[in-house]
């Protein structure tokens, strides 16, 4: 893989609270638990370790929030892409109904955390909109809202006068409104994630590559690029889009595909208050889905699938920008001042996996795009399950490492799709 993007240039980067400090790790040592990844989930699992008495160390190749959860659209969105029925067809009525649960409640983990931490995090929290773009995708809206109200959930289906209302375009034919959802700064998020771990007593190293996971005895030793090693019981991976090789096969479990996002300007108040002007967030029944919102600087940023590849020059942003003045004419010759991109982790299934291919090592995969909520939550519930040793706080059964079957042609015909709707504007034109 390519030498990463930086995340400098993201709208986050320049907007974000400050770091706390995270050196990387200079001398050999011990830890109860070595975490693999300073993003959200990682970052989740440590404070929750550390709130049970139990001392994590993360190490993290770069900074906090390097990856997918620094580059995010800061949409807070629960649930999956599965609706509840249909998880309960796939893992039987009392585990589907309890993965429909944990999933319906990670919004509400990510803003409770905010809240308890008194987190420096710009938040919103006014619902989601998904909006439908086809007949069939108004169909799917409503058995979802429906679904999702039935257990209790803030819902409602949107027609198409209030669609247009809330979003501010008359390009979607419906959809609904998930009071549960909303929006916040995810860089900000996660490095209040970290500083929270920190106070809880956790230690956190940036700059600290790991370079080997070598079992020795009943317990790991973990090896950073600095030579400087970790011996420990318990190690957790998680680092979904930017996964590497340390671990055989991993990376060939999902597509690391690229997220693009472009933002404008801040924006007049006039054409502030013409799109989403009650504040919800927003993505639409796409595939290949657009996402947008309004952040708390009055941007507008748009997101959607960009080259398999990493970017090249600011060409490889135009279409998101044309996607902008077909969706909200109203923006016609609004300037654009920030664009960034960062991998999400899609599995075969579209749900996250949790794996435990060997004594002591846990790896958590697969964020699906909806990774702020998810894996603050599978955050918390890891730490559980290595706090007691019982899987029933894992919302998903433990499943063996399966390599996508001809890896690279799936990477092909991804590109391809991709492409498409690069030409296509989106499926807009």
């Amino acid at each position: 893989m390519a030498e990463p993007f930086p995340l400098a240039p993201s709208l986050w980067a320049t907007t974000a609270a400050p770091a706390p400090e995270t050196p990387p790790l200079a001398e050999s040592g011990r830890a109860d638990v070595v975490v693999v990844g300073g993003g959200f989930c990682g970052l989740s699992t440590a404070l929750h370790l550390a709130e049970r008495g139990i001392r994590p160390v993360v190490l993290e190749a770069r900074e906090v929030g390097f990856g997918g959860s620094g580059r995010n659209g800061g949409q807070v969105i629960p649930g999956l892409k599965y609706d509840p029925a249909d998880l309960v067809a796939k893992f039987g009525r009392e585990r589907g109904e309890k993965l429909a649960r944990f999933a319906g409640g990670t919004a509400d983990t990510v803003f409770d955390l905010i809240a308890r931490h008194r987190m420096d995090v710009p938040h919103r929290r006014e619902g989601w909109i998904q909006g439908a773009h086809t007949e069939a995708g108004l169909a799917d809206v409503e058995r979802r809202a429906t679904q999702w109200a039935d257990l209790g959930a803030p819902t409602r289906v949107l027609d198409k006068a209030e669609t247009d209302r809330l979003l501010g375009t008359d390009r979607y034919r419906g959809g609904w409104l998930d009071g549960r959802g909303g929006g916040i700064q995810p860089l900000s998020y996660a490095r209040g994630l970290a500083r929270a771990a920190l106070n809880a007593g956790a230690a956190i190293h940036g700059g600290s590559p790991v370079t080997a996971l070598d079992r020795t005895g009943s317990g790991w030793t973990v090896t950073t690029a600095q030579g400087a090693r970790l011996t420990t019981d318990r190690v957790v991976l998680c680092t979904n889009g930017y996964t590497g090789g340390l671990w055989p096969n991993l990376a060939q479990t999902v597509i690391a595909a690229q997220s693009f996002q472009v933002a404008t300007v801040p924006l007049s108040d006039n054409l502030r208050r013409s799109i989403l002007p009650e504040g919800q967030v927003s993505s639409d029944t796409r595939k290949l889905l657009l996402y947008f919102r309004l952040d708390h600087t009055g941007r507008l940023l748009m997101g959607g699938r960009g080259p398999f590849r990493e970017p090249r020059s600011p060409a490889d942003w135009a279409h998101l920008e044309r996607i902008v003045g077909r969706l909200f004419p109203q923006l016609d010759g609004v300037a654009f001042d920030h664009r960034w991109c960062g991998r999400v982790a899609i599995t075969r299934d579209y749900l996250p996996h949790l794996h435990e291919p060997a004594p002591g090592l846990l790896i958590d995969i697969g964020c699906q795009g909806r990774g702020v909520g998810l894996q603050s939550a599978m955050g918390r519930a890891i730490a559980g399950y290595i706090a007691t040793g019982d899987a029933e706080h894992l919302p998903l059964p433990l499943t063996p490492i399966a390599p996508l079957p001809l890896h690279a042609l799936h990477r092909l015909y991804v590109s391809a799709i991709i492409a498409w709707y690069r030409l296509s504007d989106g499926g807009l034109r």
